[in-house]
């Protein structure tokens, strides 16, 4: 057996043999949904091979049962590539998703906005995405699967569904591309110049290399930003990590409202 079934094996013996509809991964100030979760937590330390969530804002937590009538893993922390420059730092929590069964995977991240209409506090829907840090994390995947196709790596019916769920819930959802810088260093004003010239609608350190191991998998994928500031020389604002953590609650409020609307619409 593969070491990610290994450790389905030892996670259904947990939670039970019910797979997840869906799996949900959060980012930087969001670890607090997973605590939303009738279930069973498990550190990531009692998983052999998951990644240290090393970011403080992130609960390293895999959190498996109920939310709004559908059956959830929650990862309540992600490993990032600039932790040790590995972009398939994912890889090993995605297979463990792929073998209990799963089907789909929303990702959740923190990042600054680009657009003056998708404001600090707002959120943001991807519809595509920039891999603007140049890594892979198929990199040295040698079967012929990594080639994988990206011209909907972000679901158009899971994208529908979330905005039909923000509509609901009346929360603004507005559509747009990230681009995914490498980190940890926040961007420049100049690299922020660059990435508007490129199409990009918001920045951050996560979430691309997440979405191109889901297809890999072949689980469906979308994603959603909280705005937690303004990219660098947009705004008068002093960015840091302790500001973004701040800033994720305003829009993790109206993220668990969506994301709460877009489950039971699941049902």
């Amino acid at each position: 057996m593969s070491k990610s079934a290994d450790l389905a094996t030892l996670i259904r013996a947990r939670v039970g043999a019910e797979p997840p509809r869906l799996g949900l991964i959060l980012g930087s100030g969001l670890g607090h949904l997973a605590e939303a979760v009738q279930g069973v937590a498990i550190d990531y330390a009692d998983l052999p091979g998951f990644p240290h969530a090393g970011v403080s804002g992130h609960n390293p937590k895999l959190v498996i049962g109920d939310l709004e009538g559908v059956r959830v893993a929650v990862f309540g922390g992600r490993a990032h590539y600039y932790e040790r420059g590995n972009p398939a730092e994912m890889r090993l929590p995605l297979e463990v998703l792929k073998d209990l069964g799963a089907e789909s995977l929303l990702l959740t991240n923190a990042a600054g906005s680009l657009r003056a209409d998708i404001p600090p506090g707002g959120l943001m829907l991807l519809n595509d995405h920039i891999a603007f840090a140049g890594a892979n994390p198929l990199i040295g995947e040698p079967s012929d699967s990594r080639f994988v196709p990206l011209t909907e790596a972000h679901d158009p019916a899971m994208r529908a569904g979330l905005k039909a769920a923000a509509a609901a819930e009346g929360v603004a959802l507005p559509e747009g591309v990230y681009c995914w810088f490498s980190g940890p260093s926040f961007e420049t004003p100049a690299e922020i110049r660059a990435a508007r010239i490129l199409g990009a609608d918001a920045v951050g350190m996560s979430t691309v290399p997440e979405v191109i191991l889901a297809r890999f998998l072949g689980l469906a994928v979308a994603a959603v930003s909280v705005v937690t500031n303004m990219g660098a020389g947009l705004s008068a604002e002093a960015i840091s990590h302790e500001h973004t953590k701040a800033m994720a609650p305003l829009g993790a409020t109206k993220l668990e409202r969506v994301l709460r609307r877009y489950l039971r619409d699941l049902v």
